[in-house]
Parts: structure tokens; sequence; C-alpha cells
């Protein structure tokens, strides 16, 4: 056998010997190595697009407290505490009026809105600077032997030539339509799955945010999103059939409907227009797969589960997925302990439910389902001046928003 880092070629194919072969170099798949390199466990991770792609396609901004923590502790938040916005209250519009919920007072904790790709961006950054290995434009990626201590990965690498990965253990961080949980046996996962009447219209513009925190919008047209990126760039999203064309939203008709949907009956907002730099529709839906492990496949992040974006959850569920993850491998790599990877998907998916509920809740609570009555849109209305004024209420929205503690 190979020791990790060993490579041999076999005639046309090369093998390559790691203890954990990654799939996916997104957050959970980049911080996952990170992670597991701090420990001395080797790793390789493998991504079908390229690094430009990757460091540049629009995802989640908020990053919970217990994330931000995490990115400090190991090294890697530097350029977010100096780039990063730190929010300390959001608002809850509805009847053209805010109410603010606290954040920080009623948690003692705050989010930070930054980028996912910035994240992306730092941890490439600093694998590259450690020479920790990840290959970018591989393709045909297939992971065997899952049920065996010894399981492999096929792929070609950029130029094409044909590769294969030999590992102790294959994490699937290549998110929902990825090829990891699909190498899983029929009848060894189980799916819950919801899918939503709407979708969320998504602009990113060249504009300074029109207030200071997030506005999370009920309206009678449907819900809309005030949220940022960074003092010079908004981002904004609106409620649209789960059906719609991004070909029927010219910018004009995008400005009209956010400004419309944002409006304050006292007028004391103005929402602030710019150049439209990308736009798109994103689908909304609930999913979990589970257990969240099959032999030594180990899935993290959208592979394993996926959470409306009203909560602002996807991206943190995937850092608290591959913190856990990186544990118990340490714990099976290198102290030969299985207990805590065979709990793994256990340990997770009591974060991953209370997550989708609580998505699950801020999306029923915002959205106009075009399905509903006059009774349903009055239990709407009554939540939200529910939470608006009470305190027990707000607490609760708040202590989820900011994130629960990791296991």
């Amino acid at each position: 056998m190979l020791r990790a880092g060993q490579t041999i070629r076999l005639e046309a194919l090369t093998v390559t010997r790691t203890q954990v072969g990654i799939i996916g170099a997104g957050p959970a798949g980049l911080l996952l190595s990170y992670l597991l390199h701090s420990e001395g466990i080797e790793a390789v991770v493998l991504e079908t697009r390229s690094r430009e792609y990757v460091e540049r396609r629009v995802r989640a901004g908020v990053c919970e407290h217990p994330t931000t923590q995490l990115l400090r502790e190991i090294g890697v938040g530097a350029r977010m505490d100096a780039e990063g916005l730190p929010h300390h209250g959001l608002s809850l519009r509805f009847d053209g009026e805010d109410h603010r919920i606290a954040l920080t007072e009623l948690t003692g904790k705050a989010i930070t809105v930054y980028g996912q790709q910035e994240i992306v961006k730092d941890l490439i950054a600093a694998h590259e600077a450690k020479g920790w290995p990840v290959e970018f434009e591989v393709s045909g990626v297939q992971p065997h032997g899952l049920d065996t201590e010894h399981p492999w990965i096929a792929y070609r690498d950029e130029d094409g030539a044909t590769r294969r990965l030999d590992c102790d253990v294959i994490a699937g961080c290549d998110g929902f339509h990825g090829v990891s949980r699909p190498a899983i046996p029929a009848g060894e996962v189980r799916f819950f799955d919801r899918e939503y009447p709407f979708a969320w219209l998504g602009v990113l513009a060249r504009t300074p945010p029109s207030h200071e925190e997030l506005i999370y919008t009920h309206h009678e047209r449907g819900f809309a999103l005030h949220s940022m990126r960074s003092p010079e760039i908004t981002r904004l999203y609106l409620q649209v059939p789960h059906d719609e064309k991004i070909e029927g939203w010219s910018d004009d008709r995008i400005w009209s409907e956010l400004s419309l949907r944002l409006e304050t009956s006292n007028q004391d907002f103005s929402l602030r227009e710019g150049p439209i730099l990308d736009k798109g529709i994103t689908p909304m839906r609930s999913f979990v797969a589970e257990p969240m492990s099959y032999g030594r496949l180990f899935l993290a992040g959208d592979a394993a589960h996926i959470v409306p974006p009203t909560g602002a959850k996807g991206m943190n569920l995937a850092v608290a997925d591959v913190r856990m993850l990186s544990r118990a491998l340490v714990e099976l790599l290198r102290h030969k302990r299985s207990e805590l990877a065979e709990s793994y998907s256990d340990i997770c998916l009591r974060r991953v439910w209370r997550a989708e509920h609580f998505s699950w809740y801020m999306t029923s609570m915002l959205h106009v389902d075009p399905g509903a009555d006059e009774f349903g849109r009055r239990l709407q209305l009554s939540q939200l001046r529910y939470t608006a004024s009470s305190r027990a209420a707000a607490t609760s929205l708040a202590e989820n928003y900011v994130g629960l503690p990791f296991a």
C-alpha cells in the first residue's frame, strides 16, 4: 500500500495516496482540509470548477457568531475582521414600519456580513501559502470502495490525465448536485424534502446600502430583503413565483418592485439604486439526507442538507459540520478511535434540524404563500406582531439567528 503523500505511475494511471480525499472546494471542503492539515492529517481537495469560478460565485453573506469565532481561532479571520461588517441587530419590516430585533442586546452576540466567496478566497490563499493541495478543473470524479477501509476516488486532472486518489476516508463536500451523495447505494439513506411555491430573485448592485442593517420585509406583494456585502455593494432579494424566468426582470422593473416592497409608511427610507452587477433566481427548498455518512464516506454542507436562505444558515451549517468531522477524523485516523466518527451524523443532525426549523419559521412568517387564504395571512401578521412586541419571542429569533453554540 502507498503511504500518505506518495504517488506512483501505473502505465496510463497515476495513483496518489492521502488520508482524506475531499470532493469540493467550497467553504466546507476547504475548511475541512485546513482543519485536518492543522492537526497533521493529510488531505487532498478535488474541485471540478476553476479557481476563478469558486472565488467569484456569489453565495451566502451572513456569518454566525460561532463561525466568526472559529475563523479567528484557526488564523484565517484577519481579512474578515478588517473588511467584514459586524451587525448588532436586524429589522422586521411589515405594515410599512420597522421593528428592530436587537441581536446583541438580546444575546450578547453579533453576526458579521462577509461573503462566502471571501472566505473561500482566504482559505485558498492559506492552502497556497502552506503548500496544501487543492486541484481545480478536474473531471469525471467518482468515489469507490465506500464500504471498505480503503476507499478511492477516480478522476481526470486538468490536463485530462487519468488519476486515482487512494484514501482512508472520503469527505463529500460537493453540494446538493454533486457526485458524493448519489454514490451511496439506494436504500442506505433517507431523504426528507420540501419545496416551496416561490423563489428568490437576487441582485448584487454597485451602490451603498440603504440601511445600516438587514431588513426582512413582509409585503402583500411578496417578501423582500435588503442586505449588503460591503460599504459599496448592496445585496437585495425579491420573492417571485417558483417558475419565474430572469429574462422577464429588467433592471428598471427590479428597482421599481424593490422600492415598492421596501417603502415605509412615514417615508423615512429611501432605496439607493445603482448598476446591477449580477442577478439570478434561486429556488427555495428544505432537504435533509439522513444519515450523513455511509461506510468511509462522510457528507458535509449542502451535500447533506439544504435550508431556505431566509434563516442565513446554509454556510454556517457547513462550518459546523466540518468542525465536527475534522475532530472525528483526527480521532479515527490518528488515535484509531471510531466512536466520534460513528456519532458524526447524529451529532450534526441535531443542529441541522434546528436550523431547518428556524429557516422554515422565518420563511413561512415572511413570505406570501400564493395558496394561502385570508385566515393564513392574518396568522402571519399575528406572528410578526408577536415577535416584534414580545422580548421572549424576539430573543428566540435572535438566539437562533446569531447561531447556537457548537456541539
